[in-house]
């Protein structure tokens, strides 16, 4: 007799609700703010890979405060050699010149071409800051500008830090695609090391070009922000200019998120690549030229890992092949007895055209 039952609700699989309402969640976050908020004024913001880790981590641990510490050493274990892939790429970027004269004079060239029609003739970065930079006085635009720079160095590894929470499937995805991005720059460095507006500007390729990325932030009182993002610039490899990896990360990000995300808000989205593209070029840190090849560069990263993954889908989908040569022949069983030999159908078929009596009389 079946026996019919109500079917039981799947088992979650998500964190169990903080008895206290999240208020564990809320201090644990209002802790881990202040003391970001204290480091940042005193060292300065999280431009260095390991540091920025470190304040991803922490936040990570603070969100989820409830889970146990294998979870939050799992985020560590699989953080730590995307951490060392950044450093080497940071160090191995100090190779890239190898003593030699970067280019310059062509990128000049180019950028003059695509917007000298815009700009009379003029590199866009020497149009903009003859409009809008003044030695004397910080814009509320130059403080924007200093923090749109800074994003650079948090929002991508931020948003990777997200998916690992959310799905670790998609943080694969994104991992693979930010790795290849940062891997063909990096070879670009090598293979074509370029110089920025700022390095012509001091070289006496270009005239009036000064290095304002880092200044809005002293005009609010944050003297120390920008410390070691400071440090960071001149210890930097000034011929990492082609293509520009930052409006590159802005615009990877955006697009890796964009199909998710409602039309609506595509707007919005696609304001922040274009914010680090103003920036890039009014702070003399990037051509125009830089940042389209940048661009390019993304679209090619999405098309190549996508294919790939796509390949090696397939590939694992695939049946096992058959054996090769010929299949042995089955032989019969012992115990099974031959087949009864068939009635000849002619004995008993009259022919075309006969009477069947007639037949059975003569049998």
């Amino acid at each position: 007799m079946a026996v019919v039952t109500d079917p039981q609700p799947p088992a979650r699989t998500g964190a169990t609700p903080s008895p206290d309402g999240g208020r564990r969640r809320v201090l644990a976050m209002a802790i881990w703010g202040a003391a970001f908020v204290a480091a940042w004024l005193a060292i300065g913001l999280p431009t260095d890979p390991a540091y920025a880790f470190f304040w991803i981590w922490a936040g990570t641990i603070a969100w989820n405060s409830a889970r146990p510490w294998r979870s939050h050493l799992r985020f560590a274990r699989d953080w730590v050699p995307v951490v060392l892939l950044l450093a080497a790429y940071n160090l191995s970027r100090g190779f890239a010149d190898n003593g030699a004269t970067p280019h310059a004079m062509e990128l000049i060239v180019a950028d003059r071409f695509l917007a000298g029609w815009a700009t009379g003739g003029e590199v866009p970065t020497i149009w903009l800051q003859h409009h809008l930079y003044r030695p004397d006085r910080v814009h509320w635009w130059d403080v924007v500008v200093s923090w749109v720079y800074f994003s650079h160095f948090v929002a991508t590894l931020a948003a990777a830090a997200v998916l690992w929470l959310r799905d670790r499937a998609r943080w694969g995805a994104y991992m693979r695609r930010w790795g290849f991005l940062c891997a063909a720059g990096l070879a670009t460095y090598f293979l074509y090391p370029a110089a920025p507006p700022w390095w012509s500007g001091q070289n006496g390729l270009l005239t009036d070009v000064a290095r304002i990325s880092t200044r809005g932030w002293k005009e609010v009182g944050m003297h120390g922000a920008g410390n070691l993002l400071n440090a960071g610039q001149i210890a930097s490899n000034p011929v990492a200019a082609m293509p520009s990896l930052h409006t590159a990360f802005a615009l990877f990000v955006v697009l890796f998120f964009l199909r998710s995300t409602r039309r609506r808000w595509w707007p919005l989205l696609l304001v922040y690549p274009l914010a680090m593209t103003f920036t890039l070029i009014y702070s003399g840190e990037h051509y125009l030229i830089d940042v389209l090849v940048g661009w390019a560069y993304v679209g090619v990263t999405f098309l190549v890992v996508g294919l790939a993954e796509r390949w090696w889908a397939a590939y694992r989908a695939r049946p096992a092949s058959p054996p090769t040569g010929d299949a042995p022949r089955a032989e019969p069983a012992a115990d099974t007895p031959p087949p009864a030999p068939a009635a000849p159908a002619a004995a008993d078929a009259a022919a075309p055209g006969t009477d069947p009596a007639t037949v059975h009389a003569d049998r």
